[in-house]
């Protein structure tokens, strides 16, 4: 059983991430909070707590103090007491299953007077409580803060991207290689195949919900496997990831059971010259729609602009999607670390679809680093 590497300073069963890429995360955040000009930040979203503090529990908050570590207090309940004090070793640790009303009333009691929140992860209810337990501290919106650190990825996150890309990589070569993509065979047998291959290669599960979709089906983006037969002829859309460490990867490949007709040739042609023009245009200072219009441009120009239904893209790393969206309305520019899919798709209602998808880092002064390593060629199974 090949297994991803295990990356130095990542977690195993007995051991602890390096405290101080958390701590440099954390750093970073109280730059971006200056302009904000709050005392102290209530962190809540889950993924961001992880990303801050290491913590993969399901039920934590944090409280990053603008003057340093010293005035910081991670929160999670008694059932996380021992996984606590290995995840968040260098943080002061409360117990409180109301995590967040805890740290909001630590914030106030303690002197911070503008308490900033993720707006955007905070329910209008959970709101009206967070004021009531803040006491005299004022709370002030601070959405998005962390997702744009997020945004760029790290060594090590991008060392558990390669992993989880070279898993998925790996289970769809020996599916591929046992016949697994077979005539007779059905969408849901062919997802579970290939879940349970990248489980044998190091993936703790897949990214998300796989797709598996034969003949008319693989025009539908986002297609759920069902009973239905795998056929000669059928064009076959497999959009999959594995789950590695927390970060996920992404990847679609299309293939033709038995020989392609000239439609299928020509219509996955059209998708590669997209996914190759999209894929040049990664650079940093690039604005994400313009990367969006490099690939639709190729296709908008074949005739067939209509049937490219989605954007180009979209960041991944501790979530399936997240920042930047390569996309007509997506703002803002691409940096060096990011990493994203590029991923256009045609779709022929009624006859079938081709998406040909990567992940890739956006690199500095050089092409894009390609995490996705499994062939880009027509495949005939």
């Amino acid at each position: 059983m090949r297994r991803p590497r295990r990356r130095e300073g990542a977690r195993d069963g007995a051991g602890t991430y390096g405290g101080e890429m958390f701590a440099s995360r954390r750093a970073a955040l109280r730059r971006a909070m200056e302009p904000e000009g709050v005392d102290a930040l209530l962190v809540t979203d889950l993924v961001n707590v992880r990303y801050l503090t290491g913590f993969t529990g399901s039920n934590a908050a944090l409280l990053v103090h603008a003057e340093g570590e010293a005035g910081s207090r991670f929160c999670t309940d008694g059932r996380y007491r021992e996984q606590s004090a290995v995840e968040v070793p260098d943080l002061a640790r409360l117990e409180d299953r109301a995590c967040a009303l805890r740290l909001a009333a630590d914030a106030g009691g303690g002197g911070v007077d503008r308490l900033g929140f993720e707006s955007d992860a905070v329910t209008v209810d959970a709101h009206s409580a967070l004021v009531d337990a803040a006491g005299p501290a004022r709370l002030h919106r601070a959405p998005g803060l962390v997702q744009r650190l997020r945004a760029v990825k790290d060594d090590s996150e991008i060392a558990a991207l390669r992993a989880a890309c070279a898993a998925a990589d790996a289970a769809l070569a020996d599916l591929v290689a046992a016949g697994g993509l077979a005539p007779g065979r059905t969408e849901v047998e062919v997802a579970l195949d290939l879940e349970n291959r990248m489980r044998g290669h190091g993936a703790q599960g897949p990214s998300f919900d796989t797709i598996v979709a034969t003949g008319a089906n693989s025009a539908v983006p986002h297609h759920r496997p069902t009973a239905a037969v795998l056929a000669a002829g059928d064009l076959l859309k497999l959009d999959f990831g594995a789950l590695v460490e927390g970060y996920h990867s992404d990847m679609t490949r299309t293939f033709v059971l038995g020989r392609a007709a000239d439609w299928q040739r020509e219509l996955y042609a059209l998708v590669a010259r997209a996914q190759a023009a999209g894929t040049a245009a990664l650079a940093p200072g690039a604005a994400v729609s313009a990367v969006d219009e490099a690939a639709r441009s190729v296709v908008r120009d074949a005739g067939r602009g209509e049937q490219f239904l989605h954007g180009l893209g979209h960041g991944v790393g501790l979530q399936i999607h997240e920042a930047p969206a390569l996309a007509a309305s997506g703002a803002g520019t691409l940096a060096a670390g990011m990493t994203v899919t590029v991923e256009p798709g045609v779709y022929l209602a009624g006859r079938g679809g081709v998406r040909i998808e990567d992940t890739l880092v956006v690199a500095d002064g050089a092409a894009a680093d390609l995490l996705t390593l499994t062939t880009k060629e027509l495949v005939e199974v």
